[in-house]
């Protein structure tokens, strides 16, 4: 199954759980995207003690998960892109939907 997952919110419990729920569906030999759209696009900046995002993205990244960023709104925050936020468009989150079997929304 492909699973799509849109990031929105940038609060680190529910980025946590984005994360995890996706490095578990990729173990259980999913494919998955994730879609940074919003305050999702400062994932990579979340520091947080109880919930370790970076840790999370960096489980998700090394089982083959691939993340996506919504370049304008990286342009909002004057932000740039990066590996763990690649530079993205409207475009690709409309493949990624078209593409998958499940959407899942975060935020």
């Amino acid at each position: 199954m492909i699973i799509g997952i849109i990031i929105n919110t940038s609060e680190p419990e529910t980025v946590w759980n984005a994360f995890r729920f996706g490095t578990t569906s990729l173990l259980n030999d999913h494919e998955v995207k994730i879609f940074l759209l919003g305050r999702g696009v400062e994932s990579e900046n979340i520091r947080d003690e109880k919930f370790n995002v970076q840790e999370q993205i960096k489980l998700f990244m090394g089982n083959s998960g691939k993340i996506f960023a919504c370049g304008t709104c990286l342009k909002a925050r004057q932000m740039v892109g990066s590996e763990v936020c690649p530079i993205s468009t409207m475009h690709d989150l409309l493949h990624i939907v078209e593409e998958s079997n499940r959407i899942l929304t975060f935020g």
